[in-house]
Parts: C-alpha cells; structure tokens; sequence
C-alpha cells in the first residue's frame, strides 16, 4: 500500500485545488461516502448523494469547481472530474497492479506458426493458441484462455483467464476482453425448411477496433460473411449479447444485459442502459441514448433519449407511463359515472 499523503499534497497529485481544510492534514486511505473513515477520502460523483455527504467521517472529499456546500470537519480538494480524478486516488492507495512478466507458460500450447515476441508477450498457464495467430507486443492472455486460428491480436491487449476467440477474428490495440467472454461464436441463422430448423453457415468475422473493454460472459457472434464490428472507444458490460453482423459505432456505452440482434447498425457515442432490447435489421443514429429496458422496433432516425417498450422519446414516454399510473383511478371514475348513468336511467319518468 501506498504511503500517506497531505491534503496539498494530494490535490497537487489531481491536478486539483485545496480550497477548504488543514493543509497539511493527512489522508491514509479512501473509501465511499458512506464507509469512509477519519483519514479516508472520498469524492462526490453523483449529486444524489449531497445528504450523505453531510454525514460522511471521512478526512477529505474531491469535490467539482462549483460546489460550495461546505462542512468544517472535512477538506475539500476541487477538479474538474471527481469520478475521474478518484482513479488516480485508487491507484495510490490501492493494492499494486500486477507487473507484466513476459513469457510463455509451460502449461500453454501454442501452435508453431503463432507469431509473437516471447520476450515482449505473456502468455499464461493453460492457454491454447491455434495455428497462424499473430499477437503485438505487451499483450497478456491469462489462464485458460482460448485463440482461434488466424486470429489477429493488436499491442497492450488484456484477455482475462477462459475468453475464448474464434478463428480469424480482428482485435485491435490495448483491447480488454473479461472472463468467459466468447468472441466469434456463430451467429444465430437458421433457415426453416421441410419441417425442421436448417442450419445457415456463418463464414464471417468479429473485428474489435482500438480501446474497447468487453464485459465477463458477453457473446459476440460471427458475421454470416463479412463482419460484425465494434467501433473503437467503445465499452461492453457483462452479460450482453451482440448478434452476427451488427455494426457497434465508436464510444458507445453498452450495459449490463443488453441484446442486440443480427444485422443492425448503431452509430456513434451512443448509451444502450440495462436490458435495452435491440430488434434485428434496424439503424441507429449517433447520439442516442436508449434508457433501461427500452425496446427498439424501428430506426431511430434523431438524437436524443428514449424510453419504454417500445422505444420513444423520452418526454414522450414519461407522459405515457404518467397517464398509466392513473388508469386505477380513471376506472374507479368511470365505474362511478356508469352507476350514476345507470341510478338516472332507471328514475321513474
């Protein structure tokens, strides 16, 4: 663990700026709003948790240039990005990364025609790395981890222990692919005919461009030919599935659940959240926000926030899920109106 650090000099650490507190009050360690203790610091990334800063026991908090809601117990170090700012808190406080230690495991099989640099690659027990692969420099394939042939694997690439890779996939540079990940299974085609589900050969590729992290049991398929490509910048979370032949732009966030079906385009800088359902053979444009649970039935041809099943924009679908909250008390006024109606047509005349 790291050693403690004042308060200036931790904010001159961020780049940030003490502008509350003992400088030379020290911090030991860090901790979440809630759980932080005397000499902890913490950070304010989320404005819903104001209140509970007003009751943390933590030493310091990392707070944005604006905020201005003070308290006399604790030091405030103002950046630009608290969130992002606590990362650099994590990595001098926190357990030490793992050194990279090159080499080639004795366990591992790797096929003759693989062509990598034993001095500049880890490759760790148990690893199978089919024929003809190529691996950049500063790539670590951890335990149990599967490579197809003809694979292609860029520089600084992470694959955590059972990722799988199919053969004559396309990864790019400083790519992370987490546990049981699988990475150019066949797409899901099959073709009804004669009573019985024939199955469609999927000759295609996975190609993942530059940057892009990919979540532990997320599936990626295999095009049926060509390719189905994740854009580069772009974040996948766990469990999600990725059909054959979908194009994932550039900087698109992908949640937790999430499924996407065959041949359907997405665009640039855009946010599906959690089990947002994507149908097959549909476009997306850039700078779409697809908020938890959406489901998409169509292009979505305008930027912008959309919600419910299916997908609208989100005014829009507040609005609807307003008026159904008060369709309980709509009935009972109109059970009401209906025995009135039927108390006044019954009247003697």
């Amino acid at each position: 663990m790291s050693t403690s650090l004042t308060h200036q000099q931790l904010a001159e650490l961020l780049g940030g700026e003490l502008i509350r507190g003992d400088p030379n009050g020290l911090v030991t360690g860090l901790n979440s709003i809630g759980d932080a203790v005397s000499g902890d610091v913490t950070f304010l990334g989320n404005s819903k948790y104001v209140n509970a800063l007003k009751s943390t026991r933590a030493t310091a908090v990392l707070v944005s240039k604006d905020f201005r809601d003070f308290a006399d117990s604790v030091a405030y170090i103002a950046v630009e990005n608290p969130t992002l700012a606590f990362s650099a808190v994590i990595r001098h406080f926190g357990p030490p990364i793992r050194a990279f230690v090159p080499g080639v495991h004795p366990t591992a099989n790797v096929a003759a025609s693989v062509v990598f640099d034993p001095a500049r690659v880890c490759i760790g027990p148990n690893v199978v790395i089919e024929d003809a692969v190529l691996i950049g420099n500063g790539t670590h394939i951890q335990a149990g981890a599967f490579v197809g042939h003809g694979t292609r694997i860029g520089t600084d690439c992470m694959l955590h222990p059972n990722c799988s890779i199919r053969e004559r996939c396309v990864i790019g540079d400083r790519v992370t692919i987490h546990c049981n990940a699988a990475i150019g299974a066949d797409g899901f085609g099959f073709q009804f005919s004669e009573g019985r589900h024939v199955k469609i050969e999927q000759v295609g590729i996975v190609q993942i461009d530059d940057d892009v992290e990919i979540g532990a049991c997320t599936t990626i398929d295999r095009a049926r030919f060509g390719r189905t490509w994740i854009g580069a910048g772009t974040k996948i979370d766990n469990l999600v599935q990725i059909g054959h032949n979908v194009i994932l732009g550039k900087h698109c966030i992908v949640c937790g659940q999430v499924g996407i079906a065959g041949s359907t385009r997405i665009g640039n800088h855009v946010t599906l959240a959690g089990q947002v359902g994507v149908s097959g053979h549909l476009e997306i444009v850039d700078q779409v926000t697809l908020l938890a649970q959406a489901g998409v039935l169509k292009d979505i041809a305008e930027p912008g926030a959309y919600i419910g099943h299916p997908a609208v924009p989100a005014q829009e679908g507040r609005k609807s899920l307003l008026l159904a909250s008060r369709l309980p008390d709509m009935a009972d006024r109109i059970r009401q109106l209906e025995r009135k109606l039927a108390e006044f047509e019954t009247r003697p005349t």
